[in-house]
């Protein structure tokens, strides 16, 4: 376990290996994250979805194995309990100068490596709050593709292409938006906020290629910048996937205006 800090101020903390069911995809995750003045703005083994985790990286279909935890979609039949969850495992951690770098492997329940990942994670002050950084790097482990896939790719409706870097956020009245008066879901905006009780404020960029926000307000508060929103995303050999997220936190309301002003 690590933590992040910005100036004094504690701001996440970072579980390395926590001791869970092989059901809910075991993994590194930040939890709890908090705003400068205090506001937890992450929730982790939630009673709706106890996989959930906090701040992650995870998918739920990397080459047939599902490494997101809970039940599996299968085509023509839906959600089903399967034996074909995995875990992401920290390795090593790397020479980092500020904040936190690691080597991870993503395994099947047996240890078999399917992907390898480097991930470099930060936080530092920012307009209106602080920013967290999380950059990483998927490589596959052999010399042989990897496939990336999501509920989606495997035929469910509704824009439920989840799978990537995802956010849960406690409960409360959540309200998503963007630069534009679209629907956030599915989308490809540079940037989607997310606005808690009017209490807190989050703001997410880092979408590269064919990547697309998943955006959930009502059941429960989360986003995701999706690899697999609806078409599998494939690893190839010597050529990794890397990507870089930000999430500014900040407290109180901000809007539109505001982050525009910021993305310039």
């Amino acid at each position: 376990m690590r933590t992040l800090r910005v100036g004094d101020v504690q701001v996440a903390t970072y579980v390395t290996d926590p001791p869970l069911d092989i059901r809910l995809a075991p993994r590194p995750y930040l939890h709890p994250v908090r705003t400068l003045g205090g506001r937890v703005v992450t929730d982790a083994l939630c009673f709706d979805h106890p996989w959930h985790l906090g701040a992650s990286l995870t998918m739920s279909d990397v080459n047939g194995y599902n490494l997101w935890g809970g039940r599996t979609f299968v085509r023509d039949q839906g959600y089903v309990w399967l034996s074909d969850h995995g875990r992401i495992r920290h390795h090593c951690w790397l020479p980092s100068l500020n904040g936190i770098a690691e080597s991870l492997s993503w395994c099947d329940a047996e240890g078999k490596d399917l992907l390898r990942e480097q991930r470099t994670i930060t936080a530092t002050a920012a307009p209106h709050g602080w920013s967290l950084g999380f950059s990483y790097a998927l490589a596959t482990p052999r010399e042989t593709t990897v496939a990336l896939g999501s509920p989606a790719t495997h035929g469910r409706t509704g824009g439920a292409g989840y799978g990537g870097f995802f956010w849960r956020f406690p409960a409360g009245r959540a309200t998503a938006f963007t630069a534009s008066s679209g629907d956030p879901n599915g989308s490809a905006e540079p940037w989607v906020a997310m606005t808690v009780d009017d209490a807190y404020t989050l703001v997410f960029q880092g979408l590269r290629d064919a990547d697309r926000w998943f955006v959930r307000t009502s059941e429960y508060a989360g986003v995701c910048a999706a690899l697999a929103y609806s078409q599998p995303l494939i690893v190839e050999p010597d050529a990794p996937i890397n990507r870089d997220i930000t999430v500014l936190v900040a407290d109180g309301v901000l809007s539109p205006d505001q982050v525009n002003s910021m993305m310039r």
